[in-house]
């Protein structure tokens, strides 16, 4: 029989004399012990299909959870016989028939109910459910009623003969709506499908009818909600002007840069609900600006590096153009085995947006350095500049300047270099988050840098150090709560052998930043007494398991493995390895981590095991 219906999943009408069976029924549930039972639900035509029927059956999924008397089973499976109907129409089975029965009776047997009452307390009884699909049906034409635009029909990609699924008809209708708004058609509308069904055929026709509306331009920028930040700024650091296409992707990316800027909280972008004479559209952004300054406070501790304490203070908007000014102090290596005495960080940076062009940063900063480490001792005090430039919403890359003053002593040698680098970087980040703090489920962090450097002083010497790492990450359950984390580095020191390098420019394998477990640093080449000596090479490899558990905790389970030589080529060298576990709670300002990691194959002389607290993940 042919009629017009929406093409939605389809529900099996359940007759007035069943309704009453389930009222009554339920009046009677609370009179009765819980049934135990069993059910099976025979395999559909596909495995997809079995795996949500089988999570939409009350039978199946409160089985344990909610124990029901007799007369509440014959409700649930009642139900269940609509809800079942509903998933098969929704891969595109409009007439299936579905047969569900209680120790082999229909649900509607006037004699189910005494057998119930006669089986022995505690007795599991057998439900099953029957499936017949019936016919697949397929869509068969598809009218779409207006004026379309080429492309944005060709975006709806939907033809005769495929299966006549209402989430694909649906897609394919957003599809074409999306499709022409990014082609300035800011008003159009598309109706929802209307279909038309040939019962005998098995097959569907569908309807949609498409008001394009006028193609416009974006039409006047009004801001609100500026308060100390300058609207020349605000207007400069909007990618967007007037006169150019209306497209709702190219508002968002907007939006996005906006927020970027650091100075503030939100910011919505709203359409007007008409076109104005001249055929172009207005917006208006609305913003709610972050608070002038904000102070961090920080913690770690690792048996390698001891216990570290650090605090900032940020200006997010000096001058009123979003100018950040950032101070920041660190007191480092308490009780750390790596260390022989406490050491500090300390930096200033000032940071101008928008320097130059829109999407590029300046930054200057001066900082100072102290370490006692096993490896060496330092202080240096460095200046410097950059240039940062964002290229796409996954790509950036810098340039920089710095001139170090490098007092660097090891094995009681102390020398003193002038150092110029030129540190040339190129980031990938598909992660989507902004914060690094924040916990990557998927996506790919990558990042290359190149830093050529001529020293003076106690040695004129060019080289350059070559780094290159990445981390991937996978979402195993779909919902972010198991996630395997890959990570892995190289690199190398050119034009000079590990005793031209100054020791800090050396590279070095060990502790939580490449192999947990090991001494920081401990892994390379080593003095006669144990002392890292650092190497041109370094490698490092990790694959990371974390699970949520409950609540905001989880669980991780690691294992890394690294090497570092002075053959100036990595993959040389000793590997190490170290395996570990840890936990994790989540914060809304970043995940407290706590790993406790085993070396595999230590030195004689080396930890037995190593632990690492601190805020963030390990990559």
């Amino acid at each position: 029989m042919n009629g017009a219906r929406f093409l939605i999943p389809l529900l099996h009408r359940t007759t007035l004399a069943s309704l009453l069976l389930c009222a009554a029924l339920a009046q009677r549930a609370d009179a009765a012990d819980p049934q135990p039972y069993d059910v099976t639900i025979e395999p559909s035509v596909s495995s997809e299909i079995d795996s949500l029927l089988n999570s939409s059956s009350l039978l199946v999924t409160l089985r344990d959870s909610a124990p029901v008397p007799p007369f509440g089973l014959i409700a649930r499976a009642t139900g269940d016989v609509q809800r079942l109907s509903s998933v098969l129409n929704s891969f595109g089975y409009y007439r299936p028939a579905l047969v569900i029965t209680i120790e082999g009776r229909a649900l509607d047997d006037g004699a189910l109910p005494p057998l119930l009452d006669q089986i022995p307390q505690g007795t599991a009884v057998n439900v099953q459910v029957a499936i017949d699909e019936g016919p697949l049906y397929r869509l068969r034409r598809i009218s779409l009623e207006g004026a379309i635009p080429p492309a944005a029909e060709q975006a709806f990609a939907l033809s005769p003969g495929e299966p006549a699924i209402a989430v694909n008809v649906a897609a394919a209708r957003d599809r074409l709506l999306t499709a022409l708004q990014e082609d300035g058609y800011a008003l159009a509308t598309v109706s929802e499908p209307i279909a038309y069904a040939d019962d005998q055929a098995a097959v569907i026709d569908i309807q949609l009818r498409v008001e394009t509306g006028p193609q416009v331009e974006i039409g006047a920028v009004t801001f609100r909600g500026l308060g100390r930040v300058n609207e020349s700024f605000a207007r400069a650091a909007f990618p967007l002007s007037e006169g150019e296409r209306y497209s709702p992707s190219r508002i968002e990316t907007a939006r996005r840069e906006l927020l970027e800027t650091g100075v503030f909280a939100t910011v919505t972008i709203r359409a007007a609900d008409q076109v104005s004479p001249d055929g172009r559209l207005t917006l208006t952004i609305e913003v709610q600006e972050r608070p002038l300054r904000a102070v961090n406070l920080g913690g770690a501790y690792s048996t390698d590096l001891g216990i570290s304490l650090s605090a900032s203070w940020t200006h997010r908007n000096l001058f009123g153009n979003a100018e950040q000014l950032i101070l920041s102090a660190a007191g480092t290596g308490l009780w750390g085995n790596a260390t022989d005495d406490v050491g500090y960080q300390l930096s200033a940076r000032f940071i101008k947006p928008a320097f130059l062009r829109r999407d590029q940063a300046g930054e200057l900063s001066v900082s100072a350095v102290k370490q006692d480490l096993r490896a060496y001792k330092q202080q240096a005090e460095t200046i410097g500049a950059s240039l940062r430039r964002e290229f796409s919403l996954r790509w950036t890359g810098s340039v920089g300047l710095t001139i170090t003053r490098d007092d660097v002593s090891q094995k009681g040698i102390s020398r003193i270099y002038q150092l110029f680098a030129l540190p040339i970087a190129a980031n990938y980040d598909s992660t989507g988050l902004t914060n690094p703090l924040l916990d990557a489920t998927r996506g790919m962090r990558a990042s290359l840098i190149v830093t050529p450097t001529q020293a003076f002083g106690a040695a004129s010497l060019t080289f350059a150090i070559l780094q290159a790492s990445a981390s991937g990450y996978f979402d195993l359950s779909g919902n972010g709560r198991t996630v395997l984390a890959l990570r892995g580095i190289v690199g190398s020191a050119l034009g000079a052998s590990s005793f031209d390098l100054p020791p800090d420019q050396r590279l070095y394998a060990g502790g939580s930043g490449t192999v947990r477990g090991y001494r920081y640093q401990s892994i390379g080449p080593l003095f006669p007494d144990g002392d890292p000596i650092g190497g041109t090479a370094v490698d490092a490899a990790t694959i990371e398991l974390r699970q949520r558990v409950f609540g905001n905790f989880g669980i991780v389970a690691f294992a890394d493995a690294g090497q570092a030589s002075d053959e100036g080529v990595p993959f040389t060298g000793t590997l190490r390895a170290g395996v570990g576990t840890g936990v994790r709670y989540y914060t809304p300002i970043g995940v407290v981590r706590a790993d406790v990691a085993i070396p595999l194959n230590r030195p004689p002389d080396g930890d037995t095991f190593g632990i690492y607290i601190g805020l963030g993940q390990a990559f």
